[in-house]
């Protein structure tokens, strides 16, 4: 599949959110919504399922190069991630990138799709055919951050407006893929009945990614060399992954970098740096109110 130009992408402004099943979403989710509902899942599909700026795009990567790494230089080379990983729900007609297309054409087995969707708007084939799923999430304040620079870089992102702005959004749930809070919960309840879900955190993979990839490995049922596994280890680091322009999304021409780059940081712990100790402080109890009836816990530094 040839890499999409997207110089041709019509943005005349950034897209609006409206509600869509009870979550904020922009056209660009939803255009092709009667597909993605009906999207057919097979039973050795891995769904990698996160809130955005979770760490998708690091999961997608150890992931691919875990089944295809060895195999298939090229791929590696000349082909960007979001090609050999597609966006389930993403449909940008002006590029002919239409989620459920790249994926019923994908040429791999297993197919690896992403999605941002929370848990109870999956597709149920996923479910019916118990595919796989690995879920990424990343402790809220941090979450925030990505998300704000990323919005901010991203012209088919609805407009963030400034930091104080935005964290008012957050809080309120007015994100397209709607509350943080509602997503890493659902999912979180999802595994507590759902075998074949995996629930990593961003967190966890930062401190330690060897171990991380060792518990996807034993997920997945791979019995990959140690070797291989650090080989993996170290190319998937944050800043070998910055320079990789087939996992960097320099070649995604609706993303500025000179805003800032689709790869920002990677750290925990950053929003230490935006958030002033009023919004902190605020923060905590919305999210204390938000997370009172699920057990899962987040770390927000390590």
């Amino acid at each position: 599949m040839e890499i999409p130009d997207m110089s041709s992408l019509q943005l005349h402004s950034r897209p609006e959110m409206f509600d869509f099943e009870g979550i904020s979403m922009t056209h660009f989710f939803t255009d092709n919504w009667e597909k993605v509902k009906n999207f057919q899942a097979r039973p050795d599909d891995i769904l990698i399922a996160t809130y955005p700026k979770a760490g998708t795009t690091w999961v997608s990567y150890i992931l691919d190069l875990l089944y295809f790494g060895k195999d298939d230089l090229e791929r590696q080379t000349s082909q960007p991630i979001y090609e050999r990983v597609p966006f389930l729900e993403s449909c940008f007609q002006d590029l002919k990138v239409i989620g459920t297309e790249m994926a019923d054409h994908l040429p791999t087995s297993p197919r690896l799709i992403k999605t941002h969707l929370p848990v109870q708007l999956v597709p149920k084939s996923f479910w019916e055919q118990n595919s796989r799923v690995v879920y990424v999430g990343r402790n809220a304040k941090d979450n925030a951050v990505s998300y704000f620079h990323f919005d901010r870089m991203n012209k088919v992102q609805p407009e963030p407006g400034d930091w104080n702005n935005f964290l008012e959004k957050f809080m309120k749930g007015k994100n397209v893929f709607g509350p943080w809070y509602d997503h890493v919960s659902g999912w979180w309840e999802k595994k507590q009945t759902y075998s074949n879900l995996l629930y990593l955190f961003y967190e966890d993979l930062v401190e330690d990614t060897g171990r991380e990839v060792e518990r996807l490995c034993s997920f997945l049922g791979l019995s990959t060399s140690v070797e291989e596994r650090e080989k993996i280890t170290k190319e998937v680091q944050f800043d070998a992954m910055k320079q990789n322009n087939m996992t960097n999304h320099v070649t995604v021409p609706v993303m500025d970098f000179k805003i800032s780059p689709f790869m920002r940081k990677g750290k925990v712990g950053d929003w230490k740096c935006h958030f002033t100790v009023a919004q902190n402080e605020e923060f905590d109890e919305v999210y204390k109110e938000k997370m009172k009836n699920t057990t899962v816990k987040f770390r927000t530094e390590i």
